[in-house]
């Protein structure tokens, strides 16, 4: 059975770019969100339990589906992927939950660090 995997950036560029690289040899089903209301409706519908997320976002941004998730309980690992890599932002998501945060540009070496460090690979 695949992992459903959410990717959400409002930037479709990114999104392409995060899907890049993620490990070829995962058994994955990709989704996308362009913000954060879109993507708390796809983990809602079980569309991910796994979300690479940016923080800068229209309509709701990384930090509000962070409280969100965490307020709610809902059944998601999020790795948060930003250009925002001040040491307040990272502690901030971790604070709210987050596993771990990937700076970008994204490297794919990183990511299978990062998902095999929480046991995900």
């Amino acid at each position: 059975m695949s992992t459903p995997i959410l990717i959400c950036d409002d930037s479709s560029f990114a999104r392409k770019q995060m899907a890049r690289t993620l490990p070829p040899d995962w058994d994955v089903t990709i989704s996308y969100a362009e913000n954060g209301l879109e993507a708390l409706d796809a983990v809602r519908a079980g569309k991910g339990n796994i979300m690479f997320l940016d923080l800068t976002m229209p309509i709701m941004d990384g930090y509000q589906v962070l409280e969100v998730i965490k307020k709610e309980d809902l059944p998601c690992m999020v790795i948060v992927v930003s250009g925002d890599v001040q040491p307040e932002a990272v502690a901030r998501v971790k604070q709210l939950g987050a596993l771990d945060f990937i700076e970008k540009p994204i490297d794919p070496d990183k990511t299978r660090q990062v998902l095999s460090e929480f046991g995900i690979l």
